[in-house]
This record gives structure tokens, sequence and C-alpha cells, in this order.
């Protein structure tokens, strides 16, 4: 990860970072003059204390620009200069047209490539994979990949097992051509035999139903993956000066991470007042390390998100 690029092949790095979050905050007692439950027990089983919803005009595309926007100013790149935008979301209002195009659009990327990719939980790791590969192919100098999703859509706010969960917000990263590779080989796959452990039903039963001891048993039999992610990006978890896993549940976050065993890390823990939002948590949670001055330029942390399908992905990176 950290060695040149190989022959002609050019390098990728993360060159600026950038989130947005809805101003309305729903705490846990907001939550408990709805459904039976209260801080504590909320608290407990998950970690979170708010999380934010979207207003009305807050759509995932609006989100997407506004974190791209950012993340943009961050990395010194204009617009104009983006090759390729690919926005990560499992949250899209419309099927057609995709998030990316308007996103695009917005921010004045008018001669990018553009497309949506649904990788749920595990989206923006996917697409960040995907953004760093098309730069080593040669095919694009810039990329920017957002992850944004407005969960509330599909949120029951009387069912206690989900609404405690799930939130909005978007986050985002451009993507550079880099003379030293910055951003470590994926590591992805999936356990599609248990596809339905999270899912939308659809058709007229649009609300999200998660089967939450299934997904956490299957969440920390992934560590081991996370320790080939570290080998393949040449370091070792006790290397890393972060782990930033998707924010599903703080008890899932604490577990996975002391199995690891990267005792010199930073573990994010955005969840606590932002809530589980899907493929936006993963660049929320490394943007707030970074603006908090919690990381420093160079510094090893590795990506990793999971979730419905059931797939997973996650890289190392270095900090920009």
């Amino acid at each position: 990860m950290s060695g040149a690029a190989t022959g002609t092949r050019p390098g990728a790095r993360l060159q600026g970072l950038g989130l947005y979050r809805p101003a309305h905050v729903v705490t846990n007692d907001d939550l408990a003059k709805r459904v039976e439950t209260s801080d504590e027990w909320i608290r407990t089983r998950t970690g979170i204390a708010t999380r934010r919803v979207a207003d009305d005009d807050e759509s995932v595309v609006a989100m997407a620009a506004a974190a791209g926007g950012k993340a943009l100013a961050a990395a010194g790149i204009a617009a104009a200069d983006i090759d390729l935008v690919l926005v990560a979301t499992c949250t899209n209002k419309s099927q057609i047209p995709a998030a990316a195009p308007q996103v695009a659009f917005r921010l004045g990327a008018t001669a990018a490539g553009a497309s949506d990719v649904n990788g749920a939980c595990a989206g923006f790791c996917y697409a960040l994979a995907m953004a760093a590969d098309s730069i080593r192919a040669g095919s694009t100098e810039h990329v920017l990949v957002i992850g944004s999703e407005r969960l509330s859509d599909y949120t029951n706010w009387d069912d206690r097992g989900t609404c405690i969960l799930l939130a909005d917000g978007a986050g985002a990263a451009v993507v550079s051509r880099a003379e030293v590779d910055e951003i470590g080989p994926v590591v992805w796959g999936h356990n599609g035999d248990r596809n339905d452990a999270i899912h939308i039903p659809g058709y007229g039963d649009n609300f999200m139903r998660m089967e939450g001891q299934a997904v956490y048993r299957w969440a920390v039999t992934l560590v081991p993956l996370l320790v080939r992610t570290c080998e393949r990006a040449g370091i070792t978890p006790s290397d890393l000066a972060a782990f930033v896993p998707h924010q599903a549940n703080l008890r899932i976050i604490q577990a996975m991470a002391k199995t690891l065993g990267a005792d010199n890390a930073i573990i994010a823990d955005d969840v606590v007042d932002a809530g589980n939002t899907s493929a936006a948590s993963v660049p929320m949670a490394l943007t707030r390390l970074v603006e908090d001055g919690r990381l420093r330029s160079g510094d090893p942390a590795l990506l990793f998100g999971f979730g419905a399908g059931l797939s997973y992905a996650g890289q190392v990176v270095r900090v920009p």
C-alpha cells in the first residue's frame, strides 16, 4: 500500500474528505415517546444516544452533493476536473435516474461518468475500490466517491428493533492519481445464503427488517478478513492508527475491535450520535476523525463495510 506504483501503473490516494449531517436530531427520549423503550435500553444494546433524520428537502441527492462539495474543497480539486462520480446508496427513491448523474450535475462535474453502487452498508468501500482501480488502470485521474442514505424513508417508527438504529447522512472522498499507492487492495465477498437477514420486502411493504442477533453473530466472524485486509496492505493490525468499520452498532464495533487486536488504533464510534447510516457511515466516521484532529495526514486506517446482502468490503487507506 505504501510502496511506489508498479511500472507505469499510477497509484491512488485519498485527496480530501467531506460529510453532511441533517440538522434534525432525534434522541432516545424522543423515540421512547412512541415505542416501548428508554434511553438506557437503547444505549445498552446499541450504544446510540442520538441520530440525525433528514427533512423533506434533504434528499439522497442533496445530501450527497453537500458532502461531495466539501470533499472537493478539502481536496482542492475543481468539479470540472472530476472524471467519475460514484454514489453508494441503497435508499435513493428513484431507481431511474440514478443519484450519481444528478449529483455530478449539481456540483458541476459535467464531463464525468456517473453511476450508483448498491452494496448497502458495504457500498462505500465497494465504490472506493472501484475508484482506485479505475485510476490504476488509467481510466481516470480524479474520482468523487460518496455514500449517501435516507434510511428514515424505510424505517417503521413503530418497530423498536429498527427505529432505534437507522439514520440519515452522507460522506464523501476525492480519490486522485498518485505516485505512491495509498489505498490498499480490497478484500470483499458475501454470504448470500443469509440475504434475508436484512431486507426491504418491497411491493407495498417498504420498511426495513433486520435479524439483529444473526447479523451480530455474522459480523464478529469477519475479523479474520480484517487481518487479511491489513496483510494485503503490508501492515499488521498493531500498525493501524484507526479502525473505521461500518457504524452498525457500538457492541458490534467493540467486539470486532477487541478481537482484531488493533491496540494502538482509534476506534471510530460515530454511531453514538449519528446512528446507523448504511453506506454513508464509513466516510462520515473517517471524516469526523480527521476534522476532530484525531488522525494526521498519512496515518493508516482500516475501513470495513458490512451488512445487507450479506456482503462486506474493506481496505487500508492513508489519511489525506
